[in-house]
């Protein structure tokens, strides 16, 4: 008896022993509450952007000619299909179409194969002409 007395001492002992465990419970509980708090009270954000847009203005007038100048490979320059021989005559067409009344549209066709170089050469003269109005035209994928 005394062996099964001193047996239940040591196991009684044993478990006054606590071991070192915290309870998460509650730790788990307050921090899904603030979660929803914080997803609550959180502003819902929409994808617009404010832009400051022009008021209504007048259309400008539609020019009555619109001209084609193709830029070909190497300098080759036609003027609504019409081969352009040399500069002074491209000069020459370019202060006409910017003298007009309304002046008329210049439309650039650079084709792939231009030099840059003369693409900036055409730029160049069409503004020390007077033109105003001018546009670059690419050609649709496939065409030429």
């Amino acid at each position: 008896m005394k062996s099964r007395l001193r047996r239940m001492r040591r196991e009684a002992r044993q478990d006054d022993v606590a071991s070192p465990q915290i309870n998460t419970t509650p730790l788990i509980d307050v921090m899904l509450v603030l979660l929803i708090m914080l997803i609550v009270t959180i502003p819902i954000r929409l994808g617009s952007v404010v832009l400051r847009m022009p008021h209504d203005a007048p259309a400008a007038p539609r020019s009555s000619r619109i001209v084609d100048l193709s830029i070909g490979p190497g300098q080759l320059l036609r003027w609504n299909g019409v081969p352009v021989s040399s500069d002074r005559s491209l000069r020459g067409l370019l202060h006409a179409a910017a003298a007009e009344d309304p002046p008329a549209q210049l439309d650039l066709h650079p084709d792939p194969r231009a030099s840059y170089d003369t693409f900036a050469r055409v730029l160049v003269t069409a503004r020390r002409e007077g033109v105003t109005r001018m546009g670059i035209v690419q050609a649709a994928h496939g065409e030429r």
